[in-house]
């Protein structure tokens, strides 16, 4: 017996839906076991001014995906990681790459940047051959 027209509509978005709902909670969930966002939430966590900016708890809150800043392919990662807590809110910046693929992600550098506008840098590769690491 064929399916009224209504009920496949309805089924089928509902299907959809979840689809959707699902792609996007693995992606999410594939970016935040990532190295390069391990890597910059452990400098925001060593950074005790950053973490006093914005008070306790903080919240690490998901991706932006249409956000244009994020970025990620074989070589080079950027991103632009919403985080808040109870004095404030911001985006803890990423920049980060690697030599090639299966090899080791090396962040260039991490800095929040809080709804006023003030910047708090956390880390930033410095040296010629990219051994040298400086914590600001």
């Amino acid at each position: 017996m064929p399916m009224p027209l209504g009920k496949l509509a309805l089924y089928t978005s509902v299907m959809a839906s979840g689809g959707y709902v699902l792609v996007y909670y693995l992606i999410q969930k594939n970016f935040s076991r990532a190295s390069y966002y391990q890597l910059a939430l452990e400098q925001l966590h060593s950074r005790p001014e950053a973490l006093e900016a914005l008070g306790p708890p903080l919240n690490i809150h998901y991706l932006q995906l249409t956000d244009k800043y994020n970025f990620v392919d074989i070589a080079d990662a950027q991103l632009k990681i919403p985080v808040s807590g109870s004095k404030s809110e911001g985006y803890l910046y990423v920049s980060s790459s690697r030599d090639g693929p299966f090899k080791r992600w090396h962040l260039q550098e991490v800095f929040l940047e809080l709804k006023d506008g003030q910047q708090i840098p956390l880390f930033k590769r410095s040296g010629e051959n990219g051994n040298e690491v400086k914590k600001d």
